[in-house]
């Protein structure tokens, strides 16, 4: 599986597997070769060490590199930005207004994630190394950043899965690197024929409807590409974002159910994962295949975000 990666997406731009978690195609990295050497995600710091090695098959030195874009700050997107920076030494990172105090002092970042990943944290995530302010560069909705004669990259605040988020529009391909904010691509699933998406309603600010707006305005705009944090491209985008709406709504109705029922995350995790079970199967995928390990995974905290949104609406 490694020896896929780096990917040549197009004549610009790259693809890194970052082996998040351990885990082959889950978490990607971009590079977009221009005047300007950007980078468009991290992964954790554990990532970093293959976003190197791949930056050096792709024949880039890390003095090269300009620009470090994180979508948003969640750990398995930006938590390997410090630690990459240290070594990007002409670099500044790119952050939404409200991720930049997450990135200067992590320790909420940090106690967040020990909270859900306990034991794990310091496998998945360390190190987290703060960053200077100075270092940062701050985008806000509808702005630019010129990385080359041709090339004039646009920010959209995308909030909906976290409100740090944005997504970033590269003109010269027509696509828009989307972090999680339309949810997440199953790479796996490809070989089968099978082009899958869900929504990503991960905790603390999942806001249904913030999401099917970033989902709207991305229909609206016409894109040839959608670059998804999890992972890799589509070049179907309407489909993409219809298969998202679509679950979103299926997994609101699910959770509007089991919260009135006053029951938890668990039960709403299992009868999403019966669900998405049987539409897989319909499309020829069985259980045996090793992607419903992954899907488990991100259903439970998508059913975590969905509770936890429910009961911040009843308080309210």
């Amino acid at each position: 599986m490694a020896n896929k990666y780096p990917k040549k997406l197009n004549e610009r731009i790259f693809l890194i597997d970052g082996f998040d978690m351990g885990e082959s195609e889950r978490t990607g990295t971009y590079v977009i070769d221009e005047q300007e050497l950007t980078i468009i995600e991290t992964g954790p710091s554990p990532s970093v060490k293959h976003v190197k090695s791949g930056m050096e098959s792709l024949g880039f030195s890390l003095d090269q590199v300009k620009y470090i874009i994180v979508t948003h700050i969640h750990l398995d997107h930006a938590g390997g930005a410090g630690l990459l920076l240290k070594d990007c030494p002409n670099a500044r990172i790119v952050v939404h207004p409200k991720g930049i105090r997450h990135l200067e002092e992590p320790e909420r970042l940090i106690a967040g994630a020990k909270a859900v990943y306990g034991e794990k944290f310091e496998e998945l995530f360390d190190p987290i190394i703060p960053i200077l302010h100075e270092r940062m560069i701050i985008k806000n909705d509808g702005d630019i950043l010129k990385i080359g004669t041709t090339c004039i990259l646009k920010f959209f605040d995308t909030p909906g899965h976290s409100n740090h988020h944005f997504s970033i529009y590269d003109p010269i391909s027509n696509g828009m690197f989307t972090g999680d904010t339309v949810g997440v691509r199953y790479e796996q699933l490809i070989s089968d024929g099978v082009t899958f998406f869900l929504p990503s309603t991960s905790p603390n600010q999942f806001n249904p409807t913030a999401m099917h707006r970033a989902i709207e305005l991305f229909v609206q705009m016409d894109l040839q590409y959608i670059y998804y944090g999890h992972f890799g491209v589509t070049n179907s985008p309407n489909e993409a974002l219809s298969q998202v709406s679509m679950w979103l709504n299926i997994f609101m109705t699910e959770a509007e159910a089991v919260y009135a029922e006053e029951k938890g995350y668990d039960e709403l995790a299992e009868r999403l994962d019966k669900l998405v079970k049987e539409h897989l199967k319909n499309e020829g995928v069985f259980e045996s295949h090793d992607v419903f390990r992954l899907i488990k995974l991100d259903l439970e905290v998508s059913s975590m975000g969905m509770m936890d949104y429910l009961a911040k609406r009843e308080k309210a």
